[in-house]
């Protein structure tokens, strides 16, 4: 019996509902801890021949750098959708759906910095 040529065996294809777990872990990772309340990052991904455009859910403290955050957020999910998949994602659209205030010194007098 010969050896059937490694381009010839078929393919390995990764469902778009695993890029978004891989997608939304790597959020967590870049989100760090979540705010008290917050809800878990989340994320939706379209796969079309190796390429994931990806559309990622997150909320976050405040204050803090908003855009900052989301360009980790971006630079982890392409980071971890290459590693882990295979895949090249061009796009990451970062969604930031609430701000959880953080409370600080004076917050109680509703006083900010």
């Amino acid at each position: 019996m010969s050896a059937v040529p490694a381009g010839e065996r078929g393919a390995t294809r990764i469902a778009d509902r695993v890029v978004a777990k891989i997608a939304s872990q790597a959020a967590r990772e870049a989100v760090g801890t979540p705010p008290r309340d917050a809800g878990r990052p989340s994320a939706s991904v379209v796969v079309h021949h190796e390429v994931a455009h990806v559309r990622v859910h997150v909320e976050l403290d405040y204050p803090c750098d908003v855009g900052d955050r989301c360009r980790q957020v971006r630079r982890q999910v392409v980071e971890r959708v290459a590693t882990l998949a295979g895949m090249e994602v061009p796009e990451v659209v970062v969604q930031v759906e609430r701000l959880h205030l953080v409370a600080g010194p004076g917050a109680a007098q509703g006083r900010t910095r």
